[in-house]
């Protein structure tokens, strides 16, 4: 799956426009680092990312087992460990209306692993970088 996205940043200091296709965002920093706090910054996308594919890779599987569990909640932490040059993610699922016995339970965390999104910061990332001008 390719992914394009653009993102432009004007005269506002470090609030950023990202496009993708038709879908556009703001980004943007903290207004404690010089940012107007009007998006979510860098780190938060990259987290958010995370969250959202997880739940919607458990829906789709738990729609396939048409399995009730009311909404499902994701919650993403994500710490950058500057000296140890690691970024460490805490995930927690919770669904509000389930009665899951363990094998589902087991299951669903399975399922979350596959998550597309986990699989690519799990596994081997590359950046290419060019300048224009």
């Amino acid at each position: 799956m390719e992914v394009k996205v653009i993102a432009t940043l004007g005269s506002t200091l470090y609030q950023t426009e990202v496009k993708a296709g038709k879908n556009s965002i703001i980004s943007d920093e903290p207004a404690d680092l010089g940012g107007g706090d009007k998006g979510l910054n860098p780190f938060e996308l990259l987290a958010s990312s995370l969250a959202t594919c997880t739940a919607a890779t458990l829906r789709m599987y738990i729609n396939m087992k048409k399995w009730e569990v009311g909404e499902i909640i994701v919650q993403v932490e994500m710490e950058d460990d500057k000296p140890n040059q690691v970024a460490n993610f805490k995930r927690e699922i919770t669904f509000t209306d389930a009665s899951l016995d363990e094998a589902q339970e087991k299951r669903l965390l399975a399922i979350a692993e596959r998550c597309p999104v986990h699989r690519i910061i799990t596994g081997n990332v590359t950046v290419a970088t060019t300048l224009n001008n």
